[in-house]
């Protein structure tokens, strides 16, 4: 899996739905809604044969995300529509922003209006959010902002793509691509020997060559312990829930003692506080709210 943060945005949809899984949420959507008889409504109002066009037009402010899907949604509803994008994923839209024009066969229209509008929405409203918090974190400071696996079930591929469009960073995709030893991993190891039983888990985890390895601590005698560590075996410390004040003495301790690991901040990260974490140094920020706190973003079809 390449690196998804060192891509450009057109090609992260590439990489994300080569796996299959936009492709099978989207037929999913598209049981739920047509189920084995198509839009009978549509059937029975719409003249067989009738064209016609429309309009995807935002309805407030926001950052479009989603248009990269589109072409994959139409070819799973068999779709006999032209598609005609004007505007890009990761712009800024306001109210009445033309995003992009539909035209072809009226019944098609109708059956996969919907389910475009959910899918545009719900990812533009991910990328609004995420643009937020990336605005408020970057106010003198340097650190990026990160989603996280908090993404609902089956859209993680389209979710972390949004954040992308909303100008922030993708963290591990799953449990498959990156090594992150958490608080119940380490439940059972006394502090005195948390150095040795990391020592020998992080070595076991770069044979399987991660993308990182990261060691989450919710004190900063687990911070000490970590980075004693030899060089190398560790790349990022999570510190986890920490406050204010703690997380500066973390950055000092780093600075003094191993420069070269990154500190992470997650837990209770907010737009209100999301600054003052930012500007005590740390080079990340991962943000649960990015996608299990976003709305979806008003988007509307107008015939033309």
């Amino acid at each position: 899996m390449p690196d998804l943060n060192a891509l450009p945005l057109p090609e992260v949809y590439v990489v994300l739905a080569a796996g299959g899984g936009p492709r099978r949420l989207l037929e999913l959507a598209r049981e739920e809604d047509l189920g084995v008889r198509g839009d009978i409504t549509g059937q029975a109002c719409i003249p067989e044969g009738a064209k016609g066009a429309a309009t995807v037009v935002s309805r407030e402010d926001g950052v479009l995300s989603g248009l990269a899907a589109v072409p994959d949604l139409l070819a799973v509803f068999g779709s006999r529509l032209e598609f005609e994008p004007t505007a890009e994923d990761g712009d800024p839209i306001g109210p009445g922003t033309a995003v992009a024009r539909l035209s072809g066969w009226i019944r098609d229209l109708v059956a996969v209006e919907r389910t475009l509008l959910n899918l545009l929405g719900r990812l533009s409203g991910i990328a609004t959010r995420t643009g937020h918090f990336v605005a408020a974190a970057s106010v003198g400071a340097r650190a990026r902002v990160y989603d996280t696996r908090k993404t609902t079930p089956g859209l993680r591929a389209l979710e972390k793509y949004a954040v992308r469009c909303g100008g922030g960073r993708s963290h591990r995709l799953g449990l498959h691509d990156a090594v992150l030893i958490k608080d119940n991993h380490l439940a059972s190891v006394p502090p005195e020997r948390l150095r040795e039983w990391l020592t020998g888990v992080c070595s076991r985890a770069r044979s399987d060559r991660p993308s990182f390895v990261e060691v989450e601590v919710d004190t900063l005698e687990q911070l000490e312990a970590v980075l004693a560590l030899e060089p190398g075996l560790v790349d990022f410390v999570l510190l986890d829930n920490m406050p204010l004040g703690m997380i500066g003495r973390a950055v000092d301790l780093r600075r003094d003692v191993r420069p070269s690991i990154e500190l992470e901040v997650s837990g209770g990260v907010t737009l209100e506080n999301i600054g003052a974490i930012a500007r005590t140094g740390v080079e990340r920020i991962s943000v649960g709210s990015l996608t299990h706190g976003a709305r979806s973003l008003d988007l509307g079809l107008d015939a033309t």
